[in-house]
């Protein structure tokens, strides 16, 4: 664990959850190994900021993360519809380790703090494999505050395959702006698009109310990739109006 105590502006990535009545033991707080389940629903939301669906891209990585080691540490409890916010981040990579810390939070306040040891490894085999460069950049990028997805912006014509890929297509299509955002295996994973009547508006809140045809990979929703893809399609239309036809 961190020698310092954790606060929330340590984390790029927040949770919130509210604490169930399942979760609470006979002395009125929540039962300690439910804060490992929290930590684990929180890296669930941590893959979907990375805009990389866990099971899908492990198996693409041709391997598969299991815990060696996870730590918690207590400094007061929560309880019953306590509101929380877990915080996680990408501690360090070794050469096929990753780290998690983590910290749960009611406010401010630290309630407990967590660390989280991963190892990538051969899912037959079990045998420990290097972390792969793809993932390594993007853990690491993410935690600087680097993109983790491409934008294209285009035609019909030019990226017709993409949107298809993430739902379905109509007339309407053919004469509209589109954007398409793609996680770092290159994976279409949001869309949007600006129909040729709403160019004029540039970027106004009006062009936005105009932007349709949204759609999100389905293991990646809520984590907000649709509205970044329709404000990235906003964004290009206030210096391109009339592009894209």
């Amino acid at each position: 664990m961190p020698d310092a105590l954790a606060v929330r502006t340590d984390f790029k990535l927040l949770h919130p959850l509210r604490v169930r009545w399942a979760e609470v033991d006979l002395q009125k707080i929540v039962f300690n190994p439910h804060y490992l389940m929290y930590v684990d629903t929180a890296i669930a939301d941590y893959w979907r900021a990375l805009a990389l669906p866990y099971e899908r891209t492990l198996a693409a990585l041709g391997g598969e993360l299991f815990v060696r080691k996870s730590t918690l540490e207590f400094h007061a409890s929560a309880v019953y519809d306590d509101r929380l916010d877990v915080g996680l981040r990408c501690g360090r990579i070794g050469n096929s380790s990753i780290q998690f810390v983590s910290g749960i939070f009611r406010g401010d306040a630290l309630l407990v703090g967590a660390e989280l040891i991963y190892v990538f490894a051969d899912p037959i085999a079990k045998a420990a494999l290097p972390v792969p460069a793809v993932l390594r950049a993007t853990l690491l990028g993410f935690e600087q505050g680097a993109p983790v997805v491409s934008t294209e912006i285009g035609s019909w014509s030019a990226l017709k395959h993409p949107v298809a890929e993430l739902r379905a297509t109509d007339s309407d299509d053919a004469q509209a702006l589109h954007c398409v955002l793609r996680n770092a295996l290159g994976e279409p994973v949001a869309t949007a698009r600006l129909r040729s009547d709403a160019r004029s508006k540039r970027g106004s809140a009006a062009a936005l109310e105009a932007v349709d045809g949204v759609a999100v990979w389905e293991p990646l929703r809520g984590a907000r990739w649709g509205r970044a893809a329709a404000f990235a399609l906003i964004e290009h239309a206030k210096t391109s109006p009339t592009e894209g036809a």
